[in-house]
């Protein structure tokens, strides 16, 4: 689950928006209509990767925005740190975590004559991975976040399986086409994060600059 206290979301409650923002206002606004005792259900989710963010609603107005600030602040229980395998020999790199890699022999030869050795050579080879493969990465995450919204906001509307053929396909005009009845504020939402999946070079949606 998100978990960020200052990051963007928007709430919805049912198909109708109710605050984007900061997550302490949009909190605070839940908190306004739950206590009206809306039948309808009321979900947060973060603007970036359209996860679903869970807040305590508990007590009051005041409760609640206190634990949303603690949880920004870092003052929740921080997750146990995994076990680490002990060190040889040597001064310890900060930043480095030691892990398991299977490869091939020949893979190992390789990377043993590279200057530095071999966890130089892969240090390098993973970055230069990542920025050839950034713009592809970025359209993949907004992709998924547009259809993990889609999936817990749509997934019975008409059209919807039809709609994320169309996000996969990259072909927005069509999406857009076939999302046209659905409720105006899913329609909005779902064409802004759809947009995020357009926003990089041309390389990166496999078209030739």
């Amino acid at each position: 689950m998100a978990d960020r206290a200052q990051g963007g979301c928007t709430a919805f409650e049912g198909v109708r928006r109710i605050a984007s923002g900061g997550l302490g206002v949009v909190a605070l606004r839940v908190k306004e209509v739950l206590d009206r005792g809306e039948a309808a259900p009321v979900l947060i989710f973060d603007d970036v990767t359209s996860e679903l963010i869970e807040v305590d609603f508990r007590g009051t107005a005041e409760d609640v925005l206190g634990r949303v600030e603690d949880r920004g602040s870092g003052d929740t229980p921080a997750a146990p740190t995994p076990a680490v395998a002990p060190r040889g020999p040597g001064r310890p790199k900060l930043g480095v975590v030691a892990r398991e890699v299977t490869l091939l022999p020949r893979h190992w030869d390789w990377l043993n004559e590279q200057p530095g050795g071999a966890s130089v050579a892969l240090r390098k080879l993973v970055e230069a991975a990542r920025r050839v493969n950034e713009g592809r990465d970025r359209v993949r995450r907004a992709e998924e976040s547009a259809y993990r919204f889609m999936s817990a906001m749509a997934g019975n509307f008409p059209g919807f399986e039809e709609a994320t053929r169309a996000l996969f396909a990259k072909a927005p005009e069509r999406l857009e086409a076939l999302i046209r009845d659905w409720p105006e504020d899913i329609r909005i939402h779902v064409t802004r994060l759809v947009r995020a999946t357009l926003e990089s070079p041309p390389d990166a949606l496999g078209v030739e600059k």
